[in-house]
């Protein structure tokens, strides 16, 4: 073994410490990267995997009532590969020793042919008997809520007359990846069902034997999505068809690829920003390591080795430190991915995982790291290498000493000697003082912004479920019902108020940009569902024109008083131009509202309703739940409460889980970050503080300087710490906002004392190891000098 790698194995086992801590830092930003990167990999090629081999349709539509001859016309459009038809209608169950409504999704399963689209994925039993009036499959995530199985019983609903049914398996589909119901924001288990029966049993409950009420075709590889689309509209338009739509609209596909997208992006955010604050923490560190080793190269010149010889050894020992942090890294990202992977995979209910270890994804995060490291002590090599020998020997000159305020202003008539001393210290190095508190604010910013995401959910539970949506319940109808409905409504145990509303399937455009969306008619100054604007105040809708989400508005880029075009989905499918009469906060979705006698003008039809939204006294709840069970026409209800809740509970998964990783890698940084620079202050310090105690100064005194500079620049930090995190958190919010979901940006008090707190709990931590190091000080060792005139 060479004598230079003797001493590289030598500096490492005598910086170990500080080894470790840079290696900490470099492992935080790989894991960061591997972990979001390679979870949404993971998922996204299962997604794929799942839709192939269980053939997910790519086009949807629905209808009224179109008789079963029209497949064939359907089957002859260009670019259709595969054409089945279905039953598909929504109904109210009973549910045995289960207090609340729930509601079936029923589908028809054909005959002896079996299904060529959307195949089930048996969990459990077998697939009815195609002759049996009673026999159902329900999707496993209802099951388990239940604890149903194979033999268990429970009621329905079917157009007006109750059916008594029997579970004889459970299934997984892909067309019900992210089952929600009715009404409901996110999925409920125990509460929405998909029930899949034989197509005779369920044609004739509905009497639609020989029709179909649902449509679903697959595309050949090149196929016009939205010339089909157009054609199957013309073919089912004569019998209350309400638009066909694609794959990206259809609810289950879209809920999946936003909570998809929203991993992709964190990916795209919060990694870079853990990198990049790795690269400058670790080019920051290694910096001043290296340039500790100012008199050593010195010495290593002055026995004969060349300058190449010298930094590659101390590329070596960079090398090695950047080596250890990628291969923590990588196993902990490798880890904490593929828990989040199976985490979000049950979530989903995913049959199989397909687990992705892409080699470009551990090459860019080891790249990067490694280039950082090399980048840094380069930097610092260089700076000592090019010194002569005999001048490399010696430490550097002392800062010149200047007086910034007269004698009669001095600190040392109101601040301990060794205060001015630490105040001396910091304002002689004007440079490294600057990247030093850069550097614990970037520490502090990555906490903040790893810790946001719990605010604004709760931001966003205060504004929808408490400000806007102020509702106890909503009962859906499968057909708009009149008027008159909402009288029926009132009149049921329990009910306090309620609100009516028409929801009209729609697509609004405004130049080349097109988007499906929901119209909904409000009564004018609803109360219980209620609109708001951008500031979070009511708004009392126009009598002309449409009120938009504010995402809607910035996706088609329009503003108020810019008019846009509108297809109605249903009835005489009439096209409209209507202005832009306001702009309000929806944080689910885009929607558009307009007040509810236009939209019947609109229409061209009487005052009708698809959804009441209701308050209730929860005192007779078990009342009303029996009374709504028994209405013939309800086809679901939706209770705010339990979407809180599942909202809580999903959030808690997808954000939260997420959130709670990135906080603990940014503490890990953090603390690399603020360890680090104790250790190099007092490596860089240590003959003054040596020869402090040799003029007298006490263990006590010599320190407090140390420390002081520690709290001294770690307070400094905090407030542009603060302010680096609310950037980042901007970004990410940015990132995050899709037109599902978005977010506002709201960062509490407490989530900037929280980061600071970790920062200076670091620092605390820190300060013990440095007092240590300074209690044993050996006085004599430190103060050696080679060959000093």
């Amino acid at each position: 073994m060479r004598a230079l790698d003797r001493k590289l194995l030598r500096d490492l086992k005598r910086l170990w410490a500080q080894v470790l801590a840079i290696a900490a830092v470099i492992a935080g930003g790989v894991a960061t990267l591997l972990l979001a990167v390679g979870s949404h990999h993971s998922l996204d090629e299962t997604k794929a995997a799942y839709y192939e081999r269980y053939d997910f349709a790519d086009v949807f539509a629905h209808v009224r009532r179109a008789p079963e001859f029209l497949i064939a016309d359907i089957a002859r459009i260009p670019g259709v590969a595969v054409a089945e038809t279905h039953v598909m209608e929504l109904a109210l169950l009973d549910v045995p020793n289960f207090r609340e409504p729930a509601t079936g999704q029923f589908i028809s399963l054909p005959g002896r042919t079996g299904q060529i689209l959307n195949r089930l994925f048996m969990r459990q039993g077998r697939m009815p008997d195609p002759e049996s009036d009673e026999e159902v499959i329900v999707n496993d995530d209802f099951a388990v809520a239940h604890g149903f199985g194979p033999g268990s019983r429970f009621s329905a609903i079917l157009n007006g007359r109750r059916r008594d049914l029997v579970i004889v398996g459970t299934a997984l589909s892909p067309e019900f990846i992210f089952a929600v119901g009715p009404g409901d924001i996110m999925p409920d288990n125990s509460r929405f069902a998909v029930v899949w029966m034989p197509e005779k049993a369920l044609a004739g409950a509905y009497n639609l034997r020989g029709a179909f009420s649902s449509v679903s075709l697959k595309l050949l590889r090149n196929a016009s999505e939205q010339d089909v689309i157009q054609r199957l509209d013309r073919i089912l338009e004569p019998y209350g068809g309400s638009a066909a739509y694609g794959r990206k609209d259809q609810t289950s596909h879209a809920w999946l690829n936003h909570e998809l997208d929203m991993l992709d992006n964190m990916s795209r955010t919060l990694p870079p920003i853990f990198l990049l604050v790795t690269v400058f923490l670790v080019n920051l560190t290694l910096t001043r390591l290296v340039a500790l080793e100012r008199e050593q190269v010195g010495l290593l010149k002055a026995l004969g080795y060349g300058n190449g010889s010298i930094a590659a050894h101390y590329l070596k020992f960079v090398v090695v430190i950047a080596l250890l942090g990628i291969v923590i890294g990588s196993v902990l990202g490798t880890v904490l991915g593929a828990y989040v992977t199976k985490l979000l995979g049950a979530f989903f209910r995913f049959p199989f995982l397909v687990f992705s270890h892409d080699p470009s994804t551990y090459l860019m995060a080891g790249g990067l790291s490694m280039a950082a490291a090399i980048f840094g002590a380069y930097r610092a090599v260089h700076a000592v290498v090019k010194v002569p020998p005999a001048v490399a020997m010696q430490p550097p000159a002392p800062a010149r000493f200047r007086h910034f305020l007269p004698d009669r202003f001095s600190l040392r008539r109101i601040v301990s000697q060794s205060t001015v001393m630490m105040f001396r210290n910091i304002t002689h190095h004007p440079l490294r003082t600057v990247l030093t508190t850069f550097g614990l604010s970037l520490a502090t910013g990555i906490l903040i912004v790893s810790l946001f995401t719990r605010d604004t959910m709760e931001n966003l539970v205060d504004v929808t479920f408490f400000l806007a949506d102020r509702q106890n319940g909503s009962v859906s109808f499968a057909e708009r019902r009149s008027a008159a409905t909402l009288f029926q409504i009132v009149h049921l145990p329990g009910v306090l108020a309620a609100e009516p509303r028409r929801d009209v399937p729609i697509r609004i455009r405004h130049g080349s940009v097109e988007r499906r969306v929901i119209l909904s008619g409000y009564q004018p100054n609803a109360d219980l569902a209620r609109i708001i604007d951008l500031n979070l105040r009511p708004v009392t809708l126009p009598k002309s024109g449409l009120a938009i989400s504010d995402m809607l508005a910035r996706i088609l880029g329009v503003q108020i008083g810019d008019m846009v075009e509108i297809d109605l989905l249903e009835g005489q499918h009439r096209s409209l131009t209507l202005p832009v009469a306001a702009r309000v906060e929806d944080y689910f979705g885009i929607r558009a509202m307009m007040d509810a006698d236009a939209l019947s003008s609109a229409m061209r039809e009487a005052p009708a309703v698809n959804r009441i939204d209701f308050s209730f006294d929860p005192n007779k709840s078990d009342d009303l739940y029996a009374a709504i069970k028994s209405a013939p026409t309800v086809s679901g209800l939706a209770l705010q409460r339990l979407s809180l809740r599942n909202f809580r509970e999903t959030v808690a998964l997808l954000v939260t889980t997420m959130g709670g990783i990135y906080a603990g890698l940014a503490a890990v940084i953090a603390f690399g970050v603020v360890y680090n620079n104790a250790r190099i202050s007092l490596s860089e310090r240590a003959r003054d503080l040596a020869s402090l105690r040799v003029l007298g100064f006490t263990q006590g005194e010599v320190l407090r300087i140390l420390l002081l500079e520690l709290a001294l620049l770690t307070l400094i930090a905090q407030p542009a710490g603060w302010g680096i995190g609310y950037g980042l958190a901007w970004v990410m919010k940015t990132r995050l906002a899709g037109e599902l979901m978005r977010v506002r940006l709201v960062v509490e008090h407490s989530t900037y004392a929280l980061a600071s707190f970790i920062v200076i709990l670091a620092a605390a931590f820190s300060a013990l190891v440095v007092r240590s190091r300074v209690n044993a000080l050996d006085l004599i060792a430190v103060l050696k000098t080679r060959d000093r005139a």
